[in-house]
């Protein structure tokens, strides 16, 4: 099926480009209360997997038994900016498991956030493991391949405990079996969901269904800033919330949300992986949501120049608009 128009941009008063993408809004029970486009064709749940990847880790007892704080249980969810307050604690981490930068699997990435890239460069410092957006989630992997007792290198393969571990986890809460699976950008395995089967794996987080479930999503609300970053939409959308939902973004247009006082969770795919539009698409379902306020402004987005002006704006299309849920 054709995918409906989520998201429009515009330049002066002219629609240049479209995003067409679908959402599915499951509740806690596997109700599905809210389907717009094609939520049954699985597509690449990408970094928005994290808290279900980071399930385990708590499930298992690794996460208490090693210690870990609040702190340590987001950047276990995250895709970080590689700012000090990320790498920091992460190198801080592993040393505590009695392990290295270099037992990481994931590869050096450059910071996002252009400070602290332009500080590493100024140091004559280079990108290294700690810096890789996925840093926390990898070392929650390690954590969980030692409280395990099995070995850590090679944690990233699908047939390693940990990875079956996380499958199994990813099973249960979707409910689909026979998953297709792709190697992702970090190394790890990436599972492909239908979004109504995702959207219903993220509400059983959000309505507390599962053991550590509540917990990763508290964690989440609680260190936005360490979930993305500075500037980052998904901190500032958690900031602006106040508590009443945690959302991560994936690669390739992907979003997802969990309202833990509804136990609701969302499930957003944009079909031409612009994450700009599905920033402003998941913006536009939790403000419909009663969670995220619309004038705090999160649902459109200028487009600026060079010199900083305002041109145009990334703002939902009116079938968006015009939708309800429930």
């Amino acid at each position: 099926m054709t995918n409906p128009i989520l998201v429009e941009v515009t330049r002066n008063l002219t629609v240049e480009s479209l995003h067409r993408g679908a959402v599915a809004v499951v509740d806690g029970d596997g109700k599905t209360l809210f389907a717009l486009g094609d939520v049954t064709s699985p597509a690449y749940t990408r970094s928005s997997l994290k808290p279900i990847q980071a399930l385990p880790l708590v499930e298992s007892g690794a996460a208490d038994a090693f210690g870990l704080s609040e702190a340590e249980l987001a950047l276990a969810c995250a895709s970080h900016s590689g700012e000090m307050m990320h790498t920091a604690p992460v190198q801080a981490w592993l040393t505590r498991l009695g392990l290295s930068e270099s037992d990481l699997a994931c590869g050096p990435q450059t910071p996002r956030y252009e400070p602290a890239a332009v500080a590493l460069a100024a140091a004559g410092e280079r990108p290294c493991r700690l810096h890789n957006n996925c840093s926390g989630k990898h070392a929650g992997f390690l954590t969980l391949a030692k409280h395990l007792g099995v070995p850590t290198q090679g944690y990233q393969r699908l047939d390693h405990p940990v990875q079956q571990a996380v499958l199994a986890a990813v099973e249960r809460l979707s409910g689909e079996t026979n998953l297709a699976w792709g190697i992702d950008g970090c190394a790890a395995p990436n599972f492909a969901l239908p979004l109504t089967a995702f959207a219903r794996a993220l509400a059983q987080l959000a309505a507390g269904k599962t053991a550590g479930g509540m917990r990763l999503v508290k964690a989440m609300m609680a260190h936005p800033e360490l979930v993305g970053g500075t500037g980052r939409f998904c901190t500032r959308a958690m900031q602006a919330m106040e508590g009443r939902a945690a959302v991560k973004v994936g690669a390739e247009g992907v979003y997802a949300a969990m309202l833990p006082g509804t136990g609701l969770g969302v499930a957003i795919k944009i079909d031409d992986g612009a994450v700009r539009g599905a920033e402003v698409a998941v913006a536009v379902v939790l403000e419909k949501l009663g969670v995220l306020a619309a004038e705090k402004g999160l649902a459109t987005h200028p487009i600026l120049n060079t010199a900083g002006e305002s041109v145009g704006e990334v703002r939902p299309s009116q079938e968006l608009r015009a939708i309800t849920i429930g």
